[in-house]
Formats: structure tokens, C-alpha cells, sequence
């Protein structure tokens, strides 16, 4: 036999990992599908990287193993495979036999033995073998000719094993893993090994005496009595365990390599079994060359280029042809990643149904002054449709031109947004892929990644051209199949008045900033700087020596060791000192209170001080976050770059972060609007409940009033501390909560926790019921909705695993109380703009945080705005109770809580 590559997969290993490692997925017909993606994920880059010959793909078979035999507590107590992933087998080894990639399974024996025996197979026959796997078993076959791909973090990390890099690693040679696991056992596989050794005693041993049985021929040689002892009493179970995790290399099978031959996949049935799980990112993957294939995939090259326009004639045209059409596909290209700042190197237009083009900027025709001194009019036409995919970075373009872009339809990414919520990747790329069975070049692989990683300024015009004229194209094409799919689904007045409009919100707001005292912030950083050093000689007094008090290893040896403090909680790696243990510590020695605080002060000088500092714009002195409208499954708006909406304002520290936001300038100051209770007034009006209603509607204060329901006391008679505890209650149960989560939460039993729930849905009978009856309206249709018919699939609810399920559960009660919220509050927030836009004021919005909406206002002007947003926040919706705001002004952020 000549040289080859000879790739062996484990099949199991690979499909039980991708399963764990992705989120759950569903096609249409409620068939999982998540495990086996993932593994021919990693099957096709396996494949495409390393090019084998020779391919076989094992399996294990359900049927007991020699080793059952042997030792009837094998693999005893392993839990049993999820009904998800259980049904995802039969259909791998489906598209495995499609694929044309020899499988093999036989009774008595596990997946690893008919890689062991593979490998032997075509180590014998001078081929190269590759193994495939996520156990680290496998590494006992690793030799000069063998190497394990071993899978790391899911499926998306690869290391790489021969025989050397093994000895690298471990010290020990492949041959010595199966000792090592003899003694250290395997809980996995319920191999006993010996009590008390693991795998750095383990390794010890084998370093000095080489093997098990050359640790039993020196065993009067051991160090350590305990050690010794064990060794004595279970060496029949050491010997055996080695058995157990032995892999047999010489099982009967009667295989012939020209069964093994990588051969061309059968395209028609793969074809239709990725369509029918709908994986159509997929169907890239299979090749080109033959004519079954061509009206499955449209080539790129269907794709018109555009046309390069470098003189103001040209641009005079195209508006023509646009006021006929009424409408426009545009996308900018920026060198960078940042609208508020990069170079503008061209702009790509479509004008529907008719050409493409891109208007270029770099070669001296015309600049982007040129290009929005003519456009201007256009754009800010709102007769003249504009589409787009992310068009805040439009918009946000335009703005720096003094452009406001009007009549804004549609953006593929927001309706993508809408249809499925929970998706993680709203590239044009993707959607190509899922809608039009078009595979399109992704910006990564256009510029690269990483270090390597190259701006659009510097690859070729015509590169740049080609990307955006396939990003129009692909635009064009989606738009109608999203809009139709958003009408079906009743959530085209949510897309049409509240979330396309919102684009343009949020792209002022980043564009406008808000601003940051940066002497304040130096100044309070200085302050935490001081503090952090004397809680530091504080938690050295304590501990009576200097340690790293960043390392929970070091951390862990003074609390633990030293002071003999008890130890709650254990993980992997040593002591845990995490956030619960040391604040079950409190009590017990003041250094844990010591470093609470110093982890506190830490995280708020590196997060909010330092990373505030890198974030300001040195041009306008503020900083300028990124509002996601695309992030949240609940409809939520995020920020990042800085995330403003994560400034900690339960201690007096974090409050003082916002001493640095102020106003842009003395003529300004700051309007806090602020929903009270916006949530609790959601779930009073979709319950309907009687009780809850009537608190909102006469004005009481519901969290006394659900204190005195709760522990069953009149309201005079209500503590601070009963209505602390019901006010947790409260938002505990929109959230979901459960005994154990309020328990944590309060610092009391989960017996307390229970009663407490109890008392609640005893009294509000109303919420209890919607509670049960909208996790059954969620199973039967697959998803639940906020009033203004916002989706959220949930295929968690009909998951057999329990704490799957009841995650399900959770988000179903929650989704529709806090989606309704995020719903009304984007309505005002495009309501509060519009108003000041058309009024023509100074003032403008520059934040919204959870349930508040911050005005930088015109000092001629606050009492106008707050009559405004009063009015337009408070009436964005009618819901069964009123929506009521509260304001306060103030010279800096801080000044208005």
C-alpha cells in the first residue's frame, strides 16, 4: 500500500459534543437537528483541512461490552442520552451513508475499539492515520504515525497529539495513559482506579516506576504510608481498572481499504435531506461540478457587478433614475469599523430593478462632499424609500455630513431581528445562505481576521466593488420574502412603527454622545486608587502576610489554610472564593468583607473609570456607545462601547460614576425620565388581575401592599423589612423566580421562599393563572408574545430535560412581561424624538436605559420637555392601568436619581 491519509471519526464523540455545544435547534418539523450540524460542521473541516483518502466514521452499538462483563459497574450511573439528542443518531448516520463515508458499529465493542483497530489497520499499511475525537482516551493510540485531533471548547477548538507532543503535555508516553487511568480511574465510565490517587499522583508514579506493574514490583519503594496502603488493598481493582481502559487494537472485523476510499458524495439525496433540516449553509459544501447541483445553488456569479461612477454626471443620472423608482438600496463603505469616525471610501446604490452602482471616493472624481452635496435632497426625501441592511450605520454616516436621512422602509437585518430573535449571526452572508441558497464572500474572509486583518481601503476597487454589489443584490432579494414572513406573522406594525423607525433613534443618540467631565473621572479614579490601596494593607493586616489578592489559588491558601476559615464551596482548581462563599464569610472573619469591597473598587476603576477614559472621543469629549437593537431575545435595546446601562448603582461608589455625565454645556441640563414599575403594571394588565390592578389604579404603593398580602398584616402594620422582601417577590415573579432563586436572593430558607411564593399566587389568583396558562400556550403554538406581538420561539418547552424545560418555562412567563415593556418603551422613545424634531428644539435624547430616557435639555426649553415626555412616555400605550413617569433635572446624571 502506498502513502495516504487514513481519517478515522468518533462518532459518538463528536455528535454528543456538538449537541452540548450548540443551542438547541428545531426545523419546521420539530426534529432537533443541533448535534448533527454541528458535527458535519467539523466533519467538513476536517475533511477540506487534512484531505483524506481513506474514511471511516465508528460508532458504538447499544449492546454490553466486554467490559460489562468484566466489571458489571461500568459506565454505571452515566445518565441517560437526551430524547434530543437520541433522535439526532439515526439521522447522522443517514447523511453519513449519503456522504459516501464508510461506518462501522459491532456488538461487544465501543466506538474507540474500532478506532484502535482502524488505526492499526493502516499504521500496518503505511498509511497516515488521523483520529478525530473529543475523549482524551484516545491519546493512548498517538504515535509516530497516529495523531488525535482532539476536539477543545465544543467543537470549535482543535489540538493536535502525535507521540511526542503527548510526552510534551503529560510526561507521560501514550502507552502510560492507559496506567494512568488505571489508577486514577475514570468517574465517567465509573472505572474505580485506586481511591485517593489522581491524576498528579498518578503521574508521579508513572514517571518514577514507568507502569502499573512496575509499581507493584517496587511498591515497599512508595512514599507515603497512606498512599502505599491503598495501593496494597486495591491493587486486583488497579489491574483491572487498566483492563477496563485499555483499547483493543485486534477486533474481528474484515475490513478492505477500497471500502475506505473517500469517495463522491451522493448529491441528490444530501440535497434533500439539508433541505429538509434545513441546513442550507451547508449545501455550499457540496460541490459544484455537477448538473444536479445547479438549480439548488445560485452562484455568485448570477450577481451583477456595478458600475463604477467617478464624475458628477454620472451621480446626476442615477438620482434620476431614483426619483422614478421612488426608492433606493444604499450601502456606505467605510475603512473601519466606525461610522462616527473611519474614512468613507464609496457609497454602493441599487436602484431597484434596475442597475448598480458604486460612487467611488478614492480615485479623485469625487469625494463624499461631492457625493452628499448632490444626494442631500434625496436622501432627505421621504417620498424616496430607502433600504438597507444595518442602516444606523447610514444614517450615522450621514450625519457627520449634516444629512438626515428621511424614509427609512426597510432593513433586512431588523426583520431578521423580528423572525427569530434568539439568532446569533444576522450577516448578509447568513441570510443569503438561509433564504436564497446563495453563498456570498463574508467580510471576514474578504478582509481576514486577527492580526492579518485588512480595512476595505486596502484591497483593490474592484474587490470592493464586487462585495457591494453582491450586498445589494442580496438586499434586493430579501426584502420581500422578509416583509411577507413579518406580515404573516401579525408583526408589521411592530416593524414598521416602532422598530424601523427606532433605527434613526438610536443612530442620533450615537451620534450625539453624551458628554464626560474627564477631570471628574481622573479625579474619582484617583479616589478608588487611594481606597483600593488601604483595603489592601487592611486585607494584609488581616491575613498577616502580602499575597496576590487577584489570585483565588493564593486567596484561597490564606482563607482556607491560614486561617482555618471554613471552606463552602470547592472547585476543580482548589478553594472557591467567589462572590457567595466570601459573603457567607462575613460572619465569620471581617477579610471577607474587606475583599468584597476590594473587588468591587477594583472592577469599578478598570470597567467605569479606566475603560470610561479609552471610550471618550478626544474630538468631542464624549463618549459615543453602540445602541444593539439585534442583541436581546426579549426586544430589549443593549449598549456596548462602553455599555452604559451596566453602571452598578447599588453602592455609593458605582452611584458617583454617574457624577461624570454631564451636559455638552451650561446651556443644558439633564431630564431623567423614568417608568415606575413598568413591569409590574404589564403583568397587572395582561393577567388581568383584580388585586394588582386596583393597587396601580388607586395610586397605593404595590410592594406594601403585597407585603401585607404576603404575610397576611395589615397595611399600618407592614415593616421595611416585610416590604423589602415583598418588593423581591414581586419582580422575583415576572422573572420567573423559583423557591431556591428567592432564597439565595433574600438570605432566608427555601422553605420561607416557597411560602412566600405561595402567599403570593394565593392572593393574586389572576397571575398565577396566566403563569400556568402561558407556558401551555407557549408549548402548543412554539412560542409566546408581547402586546404588540413581538415572537419568541421557545422549542425549550418541549425539551425531557428538566432543567431545560423549566429555563423554558421561566422565559415564557418573563418574555411577554418584559418584551411588552421594551415594546412600549421603544414606542415613546420614537414618539419623544419625532415630537422634538417637529417642535424644532435644542433638546435631544441621548440615552435610554432600561426603563428611563434621558433629554439633554435647553435650559428655555425643560419645562416644555418634561411636559412632552410626560405626556408622550405615559400614553405611548393603553394597557388596563396607567403608565406613570417620574422626572427629576439635574447637572449630571447623578443629580437626577
Amino acid at each position: 500500500m502506498g502513502k495516504g491519509t487514513f481519517m478515522i471519526i468518533d462518532g459518538n464523540s463528536l455528535l454528543h459534543r456538538a449537541f452540548h455545544a450548540l443551542p438547541l435547534l428545531m426545523n419546521k418539523d420539530g426534529v432537533y437537528t443541533n448535534g448533527v450540524y454541528g458535527f458535519l460542521t467539523m466533519f467538513y473541516k476536517v475533511t477540506e483541512e487534512y484531505k483524506p483518502d481513506y474514511i471511516s466514521v465508528v460508532f458504538d452499538k447499544k449492546s454490553p461490552t466486554f467490559r460489562h462483563i468484566e466489571f458489571e459497574e461500568y459506565k454505571a450511573g452515566r445518565a441517560k442520552t437526551p430524547s434530543e439528542l437520541g433522535m439526532q443518531f439515526p439521522i447522522l448516520k443517514e447523511i453519513i451513508d449519503y456522504l459516501n463515508v464508510h461506518r462501522i458499529e459491532v456488538d461487544g465493542y465501543e466506538a474507540d475499539d474500532l478506532a484502535g483497530t482502524l488505526s492499526r489497520i493502516g499504521e500496518e499499511n503505511g498509511l497516515q492515520v488521523i483520529i478525530v475525537t473529543g475523549d482524551k482516551d484516545y491519546l493512548q493510540l498517538a504515535s509516530e504515525n497516529t495523531k488525535v485531533l482532539l476536539t477543545r471548547k465544543g467543537i470549535s477548538n482543535i489540538e493536535v497529539f502525535d507521540k511526542q507532543a503527548v510526552i510534551e503535555r503529560y510526561e507521560l508516553t501514550p502507552q502510560q495513559f492507559i496506567d494512568l487511568k488505571g489508577l486514577m480511574g475514570d468517574k465517567s465510565d465509573n472505572i474505580p482506579g485506586v481511591p485517593g490517587v489522581g491524576e498528579k499522583t498518578g503521574i508521579k508514579l508513572l514517571k518514577e516506576y514507568e507502569s502499573i506493574e512496575g509499581i507493584y514490583n517496587n511498591i515497599e519503594k512508595i512514599d507515603g504510608k497512606k498512599l502505599k496502603e491503598k495501593l496494597v488493598e486495591h491493587r486486583n481493582q488497579a489491574i483491572m481498572s487498566r483492563r477496563l481502559a485499555e483499547i483493543i487494537r485486534t477486533v474481528p472485523i474484515n475490513v478492505n481499504l477500497d471500502e475506505l476510499i473517500l469517495e463522491e458524495p451522493n448529491r441528490d439525496e444530501l440535497i434533500e435531506i439539508y433541505k429538509k433540516l434545513e441546513f442550507k449553509s451547508l449545501l455550499g459544501k457540496i460541490s459544484l461540478n455537477k448538473e444536479t447541483n445547479e438549480d439548488v445553488v445560485n452562484e455568485i456569479k448570477l450577481i451583477p457587478e456595478a458600475i463604477i461612477v467617478k464624475n458628477k454626471d454620472m451621480l446626476n443620472n442615477i438620482i434620476n433614475e431614483i426619483k422614478n423608482s421612488k426608492s433606493m438600496i444604499f450601502k456606505f463603505v467605510v475603512d473601519g469599523d466606525n461610522p462616527l469616525i473611519n474614512n468613507i471610501l464609496g457609497v454602493g446604490i441599487r436602484v431597484l430593478e434596475k442597475s448598480s452602482y458604486y460612487v467611488d471616493f478614492t480615485e479623485g472624481g469625487i469625494n463624499s462632499e461631492d457625493f452628499f452635496n448632490v444626494f442631500k435632497d434625496i436622501l432627505e426625501d421621504d417620498k424616496i424609500k430607502k433600504i438597507g441592511h444595518n442602516i444606523k450605520e447610514e444614517i450615522i454616516v450621514s450625519l457627520r455630513h449634516k444629512v438626515d436621512i428621511q424614509g427609512i422602509k426597510f432593513d433586512s437585518m431588523i426583520g431578521q431581528y423580528l423572525l427569530n430573535p434568539s439568532q446569533s449571526d444576522y450577516s448578509l452572508k447568513k441570510l443569503a445562505n438561509d433564504y436564497l441558497d446563495i453563498y456570498i464572500e463574508s467580510k471576514e474572509n474578504l478582509l481576514g481576521t486577527g492580526k492579518n486583518r485588512k480595512t476595505f481601503g486596502q484591497i483593490s476597487l474592484i474587490d470592493r466593488v464586487s462585495y457591494i454589489s453582491n450586498e445589494l443584490e442580496i438586499i434586493l432579494r430579501l426584502k420581500d420574502i422578509i416583509e411577507s414572513s413579518i406580515v404573516s406573522q401579525n408583526m408589521d406594525k411592530l416593524f414598521y412603527e416602532v422598530e424601523v423607525p427606532l433605527i434613526s433613534v438610536l443612530a442620533s443618540m450615537e451620534y450625539i454622545g453624551f458628554t464626560v467631565d474627564l477631570d471628574k473621572l481622573k479625579e474619582l479614579g484617583k479616589e478608588f486608587d487611594e481606597k483600593i490601596q488601604v483595603l489592601t494593607q487592611s486585607i494584609y493586616d488581616f491575613a498577616g502576610e502580602e499575597f496576590n489578592i487577584n489570585s483565588p489559588k493564593q486567596l484561597g491558601e490564606i482563607l482556607f489554610e491560614k486561617l482555618k476559615l471554613p471552606a463552602l464551596k470547592k472547585t476543580k482548581t482548589g478553594y472557591s472564593t467567589n462572590a457567595e462563599v466570601l459573603e457567607g464569610l462575613t460572619e465569620v472573619h471581617p477579610i471577607a468583607e474587606k475583599i468584597l469591597e476590594y473587588r468591587q473598587l477594583v472592577k469599578l476603576k478598570s470597567t467605569y473609570v479606566d475603560g470610561l477614559i479609552s471610550a471618550i472621543d478626544k474630538n468631542t469629549g464624549k463618549v459615543h456607545s453602540s445602541f444593539n437593537q439585534t442583541i436581546t431575545t426579549t426586544g430589549r435595546i443593549s449598549s456596548t462601547e462602553p455599555n452604559l446601562q451596566n453602571i452598578p448603582i447599588r453602592t455609593d461608589e458605582g452611584r458617583r460614576i454617574r457624577k461624570v455625565f454631564v451636559p455638552s454645556s451650561s446651556d443644558y441640563v439633564l431630564v431623567d425620565a423614568d417608568y415606575s414599575q413598568i413591569e409590574l403594571r404589564v403583568l397587572a394588565s395582561i393577567a388581568n388581575d383584580p388585586k394588582l390592578k386596583e393597587a396601580f389604579l388607586t395610586g397605593e404603593d404595590i410592594h406594601r401592599k403585597t407585603a401585607a398580602e404576603v404575610f397576611d398584616v395589615k397595611l399600618e402594620e407592614v415593616t421595611p423589612l416585610m416590604r423589602s422582601r415583598a418588593k423581591a417577590v414581586n419582580f422575583g415573579i415576572v422573572y420567573g423566580i423559583s423557591d431556591y432563586g428567592l432564597a439565595r436572593d433574600l438570605k432566608i430558607t427555601r422553605k420561607e421562599a416557597k411560602q412566600y411564593i405561595d402567599n403570593y399566587l394565593k392572593n393574586y389568583v389572576k397571575v398565577k393563572e396566566y403563569m400556568k396558562n402561558i407556558v401551555e400556550d407557549g408549548k402548543s403554538k412554539g412560542y409566546v408574545e408581547t402586546i404588540l406581538h413581538r415572537r419568541r420561539y421557545l422549542p425549550e418547552l418541549s425539551s425531557r430535560n428538566f432543567n431545560i424545560r423549566s429555563f423554558g418555562e421561566r422565559m415564557a412567563m418573563n418574555t411577554p412581561i418584559q418584551g411588552s415593556a421594551a415594546d412600549i418603551i421603544k414606542l415613546a422613545m420614537v414618539n419623544v424624538y419625532n415630537e422634538l424634531k417637529k417642535r424644532k428644539l435644542k433638546s435631544r435624547l441621548i440615552l435610554q436605559v432600561h426603563d428611563e430616557l434621558i433629554i439633554e435639555a435647553y435650559k428655555d426649553e425643560v419645562e416644555e420637555v418634561k411636559v412632552l415626555l410626560k405626556d408622550l412616555m405615559e400614553n405611548a400605550i393603553t394597557i388596563n392601568v396607567p403608565l406613570i413617569v417620574d422626572m427629576k433635572t439635574g447637572d449630571s446624571w447623578y443629580d437626577t436619581k
